[in-house]
């Protein structure tokens, strides 16, 4: 791609942009394929995305669907190549036509991420509350354990009742096929789980030991226009026993046969304990740094400019909206659950600020102390980014998709912070004696720490 720049008011820059008509057919396989996934098509082999997406959902032009998404593809792209953090992503304005095979020219007015400095660059001084590390995850584990590992037991004959398991012997027909997966001669079910159709636990309600019955019931076989379509299962299933369901105690007689790896019940709760406190300090450390990163923020100085505090507003709200869209919540019942459109609009707009003067005086603390970056530091970026990512792989999509500018970034923030976290003054609060307080790792689960 080739990017020239030039210079206008008050720090944005002009950038005249030609992608080639390569990289313009990349764009457009990416976005595609994007957009493929976004919709749940699934890739299947000698079949290309817009075969896919033209069988699974009708579209016949996937270049014109996706063709802003496209551009976006490009967009940064532009920004690395003349190595430009903008405040805000900047709008795109084409100058000619988008098309497949075809060069692509578009120009872009950036807002350059401003630079600020900050009252003092002294160490900070900070009152953390201690470490505490909290052992109900260990029982919770224990219990969640002895849960996974029920075992049922005969019991005394009796009418089956509503919650019960039993042992059965069935065999199902669809029409004159049989339905050899659920045909057995043995077999633990408990009743009310949800396992079959409503129809074969309200048959079975009442049988005793060795009777058998025959009847039909309503199993979906299928969907058509989005319902699921019922069909009639004939069904004879002969009660083996009644049974109760056990829950094992977890003691070391059963570990030793279970969990042959451990030598006795401490020593399985020393192994989580070493898992289960390595994530409770990890997460105690992010509370440290961010109780002295908000330390920080009271030594900025400077004017945020209205377009990159509303930039930053509205971009939060996006990913706002995505969340509760994943979370199958609607935007009025967010907003009506966290106290109405002005409480919201007064946090939102706190929130707002926030990110902006951490994220500037972080930039301030990197360029005033001279930090450097290592590929370690760009890698722990990644990670902080998408710790279930590969760090190496997703660095190299992010550079090769032109956002190496933002990973910079990232990882260059979160250099200053641990810089700034490693030189502070840190105080350990004491706790009273007849205090059981909530433990500071969970006040960082929370995400809600209270400034010093």
């Amino acid at each position: 791609m080739r990017v020239t720049e030039k210079k206008l008011a008050d720090g944005v820059i002009k950038l005249d942009c030609e992608a080639t008509a390569i990289e313009v057919n990349n764009a457009l396989k990416e976005a595609g394929e994007a957009f493929a996934m976004q919709m749940g098509v699934r890739p299947q082999p000698g079949k290309t995305v817009e075969q896919l997406c033209q069988e699974a959902l009708g579209i016949t032009d996937l270049d014109k669907v996706v063709e802003a998404n496209a551009i976006e593809v490009l967009m940064p792209r532009a920004l690395d190549r003349r190595n430009l953090v903008p405040a805000f992503p900047p709008k795109v304005t084409p100058t000619v036509k988008f098309e497949r095979g075809k060069k692509f020219t578009f120009t872009m007015d950036v807002t350059v991420k401003p630079t600020y400095e900050l009252s003092s660059y002294e160490p900070v001084e900070v009152t953390v509350q201690p470490f505490v590390f909290d052992e109900s995850v260990i029982d919770k584990q224990m219990e969640d354990l002895a849960a996974s590992a029920v075992v049922y037991e005969v019991c005394d004959p009796r009418p089956l009742q509503e919650g019960d398991a039993c042992s059965i012997a069935m065999k199902c027909m669809d029409g004159d096929e049989e339905m050899k997966a659920l045909t057995c001669d043995d077999r633990t079910y408990p009743l009310g789980r949800g396992y079959m159709p409503e129809g074969f636990d309200a048959a079975l309600i009442g049988m005793e030991p060795g009777q058998t019955k025959e009847f039909t019931f309503d199993a979906p076989m299928g969907v058509e226009d989005d319902k699921p379509v019922m069909r009639p299962i004939q069904c004879t299933v002969t009660v083996n026993n009644v049974q109760k369901e056990v829950t094992p105690i977890i003691d070391d007689a059963w570990v030793k046969a279970n969990m042959p790896m451990f030598a006795s019940v401490q020593a399985l709760r020393d192994d989580m304990r070493r898992v289960f406190e390595a994530q409770q300090r990890e997460a105690y450390e992010g509370y440290v740094q961010q109780m002295v990163v908000g330390k920080l923020t009271s030594r900025f100085n400077g004017r945020i400019a209205d377009e990159i505090y509303e930039a930053t507003r509205d971009h939060l709200v996006q990913n706002l909206r995505m969340e509760l869209q994943q979370q199958g919540m609607t935007w009025e019942q967010f907003i009506a659950s966290n106290g109405g459109e002005q409480q919201f609009g007064m946090m939102l707009m706190m929130q707002t600020r926030e990110v902006l003067v951490q994220g500037f005086c972080l930039d301030a603390v990197f360029r005033h102390e001279r930090l450097t970056l290592t590929d370690k530091d760009l890698e722990d970026a990644c990670y902080g980014m998408n710790p279930q990512a590969n760090p190496k792989m997703m660095r190299q999509q992010l550079e090769d998709s032109g956002r190496g500018f933002a990973l910079r970034e990232t990882a260059e923030r979160l250099k200053a912070a641990r810089y700034v976290t490693e030189h502070a003054k840190i105080t350990t609060a004491e706790v009273p004696a007849d205090a059981a307080g909530a433990p500071a790792a969970e006040a960082a689960a929370d995400g809600a720490p209270q400034a010093e």
